[in-house]
């Protein structure tokens, strides 16, 4: 039996970085089992989140996470790391892995899966546009002081109101992970919906759910009660009205 939602309860869902190089058989970074989890998300957009937004990596040519825009021998994809150091301020650096090519903007690689209702999507956010930084996070870069990059995807959450942010994507030890974190740094409730991710490297996968745990976020199946919270709402009046119209946290 499900239990009664929070109150305030004003939920949204964040797909993060569901396109076609991050899955099979194409993919040029595909997620083993990638698409997989294409029945949990077209589920879950059937349900009446006050918010649903789609994320895109979207890259120039030229971005810096490319192993093929660093000089060899330290340019493998998957296998070498690369500092990258804050533009604003160089004493601020992080180590980040090097990628195949991919998520190019102007390329089919870049495309959300076909599969995923577009009309059922609220906002698209596109990340990883300059070239100068990774961007894992679908809010911001990792660097802090200052921060080079943001989405607007802070801005949206607290336009709606929401209280609780629900999470599914690619990939599990990356994307989904930065962006669950950054959610609850932010001051949201974040839920990150099992059967909607996969890992990269399932020692990864494992290693960014005890982190994401181990700061708050809850790591939910989709037929518990945390997803059945959501599905209460269905009785209840859209987007707007009662249910969706307090002021929430985050």
């Amino acid at each position: 039996m499900t239990s009664q939602a929070p109150s305030p309860f004003i939920p949204a869902l964040i797909i993060v970085d569901v396109q076609e190089d991050f899955c099979p058989p194409h993919g040029s970074l595909a997620v083993p089992h990638g698409r997989a989890i294409l029945p949990t998300i077209t589920s879950l957009l059937s349900l009446p989140f006050a918010l649903k937004v789609a994320t895109k990596d979207f890259h120039p040519p030229s971005h810096i996470s490319f192993a093929s825009n660093h000089p060899a021998p330290d340019n493998t994809p998957f296998l070498s790391q690369t500092t990258i150091v804050n533009p604003y301020n160089p004493a601020e650096t992080y180590s980040t892995r090097l990628w195949p090519v991919h998520c190019v903007q102007g390329t089919p690689g870049a495309d959300l899966l076909a599969e995923i209702d577009g009309g059922k999507v609220d906002v698209v956010v596109e990340k990883g546009m300059d070239p100068r930084v990774e961007m894992y996070s679908a809010f911001t870069d990792p660097f802090e002081k200052p921060s080079v990059s943001t989405s607007g995807l802070e801005e949206a959450l607290r336009g709606r109101g929401v209280t609780h942010v629900y999470v599914v994507g690619l990939a599990l030890d990356y994307c989904v992970r930065a962006t669950a974190l950054d959610a609850r740094r932010l001051g949201w409730e974040v839920l990150v919906v099992r059967e909607g991710t996969r890992p990269v490297d399932v020692e990864g996968g494992r290693e960014a759910v005890g982190e994401m745990e181990g700061c708050g976020v809850r790591v939910v199946g989709e037929e518990g009660e945390e997803v059945g919270w959501v599905r209460g709402l269905e009785g209840r009046d859209k987007l707007g009205k009662q249910g969706y119209g307090e002021e929430g946290g985050g």
